[in-house]
């Protein structure tokens, strides 16, 4: 039997199988299709074998970390979201991805990542809570900066002399493009009819996180309230898709601790966490012993009798519950 495709991904949060918009698009399309993935939903990014996330590691292309690429791949093993489409339908789908990119994206950027508020409030918090330690004390703010600088490029060279104008701009074209979707999905079930295409992915990744999170400056999430096929067309997806991917278990299994959200298989991955944090306090303890006179080291003649070395008891970190 051949190895199935592993898909390594940020955890649930939220009411959400994942917090991150690209791997909600992977794990959606994946679940349309019945494409078989054996999912390691983790924590920290450098579990996965691309450093990023998401990462698809396969047997025929190695590791793909794009989402696009990752899609195509599954494509090309016969898990075809858009196989009944028209050619039409194939446009349009570039063109409201390309639009869900242009548009929504950046502000979407901005809302967790750069609105002071909700980063401190919500996206920090959240991801300070959920990453190991010492990984939790400087990967969210690297991850911020690393957004920040993104949507920079964005806004070009008219930042940030004129920020306060692009936000305003910036906002106004992401409820535009809400507002938009919500037209062209109207009463249908999908963007396509009664099946789920690689556009429905695209889109409830991107509205989802908006819509589940708890957000306290929320302007952009209260356009899209104001939208409820949308809200509906989101609730619905979840509710027959992942039924129990938002966190919580099915009734036959008790709902595992918040610090161990990663699957069964992340074990081995959890014992390293636990055994660098504890290199990390014994580093600490020895260098304030060596450092404050309560340590030393003394050489003396070969064979020669001398007072024997201070044994310093180990403490194993308990494993978190």
């Amino acid at each position: 039997m051949a190895a199935p495709m592993e898909l390594f991904c940020w955890a649930g949060g939220w009411g959400l199988p994942s917090v991150d918009p690209g791997c909600l698009a992977v794990l959606a399309y994946a679940r349309f299709t019945g494409a078989p993935l054996k999912v390691h939903k983790v924590t920290n990014p450098w579990r996965s074998p691309s450093g990023c996330l998401p990462a698809l590691r396969t047997k025929e292309d190695g590791v793909l970390s794009q989402v696009p690429q990752i899609l195509t791949h599954l494509r090309k093993q016969r898990y075809n979201a858009d196989y009944d489409l028209s050619g039409k339908q194939g446009a349009d789908t570039l063109a409201f991805v390309s639009l869900l990119e242009e548009k929504l994206l950046p502000a979407l950027v901005h809302t967790f990542w750069v609105d002071a508020k909700n980063y401190v409030e919500h996206t920090r918090k959240w991801y300070a809570e959920a990453m190991p330690f010492p990984l939790n004390f400087f990967l969210p703010g690297r991850m911020h900066k690393q957004h920040a600088e993104r949507l920079q490029l964005v806004w070009g060279a008219g930042w940030p002399d004129d920020e306060e104008e692009l936000e305003k701009e910036m906002y106004r074209e992401a409820q535009e493009c809400l507002s938009l979707l919500s037209q062209r999905l109207g009463t249908q079930k999908f963007f396509f009819g009664d099946s789920p295409a690689s556009l429905d992915a695209w889109v409830f990744s991107h509205l989802a996180p908006l819509l589940k999170a708890k957000l306290p400056n929320g302007r952009l999430q209260q356009h899209l309230r104001s939208l409820p096929n949308l809200c509906d067309y989101c609730a619905a997806i979840l509710s027959l898709y992942f039924p129990w991917d938002g966190g919580d278990a099915p009734p036959s299994a008790p709902r595992p601790p918040a610090s161990e959200r990663t699957e069964s298989e992340e074990e081995p991955y959890r014992r390293c966490s636990q055994l660098l944090s504890v290199l990390v306090g014994l580093a600490a303890m020895l260098g304030y012993a060596f450092l404050s006179g309560l340590v030393s080291v003394q050489r003396g003649a070969p064979g020669a009798a001398g007072p024997r070395p201070i044994a310093m008891e180990e403490e194993e970190e308990e494993e978190e519950e």
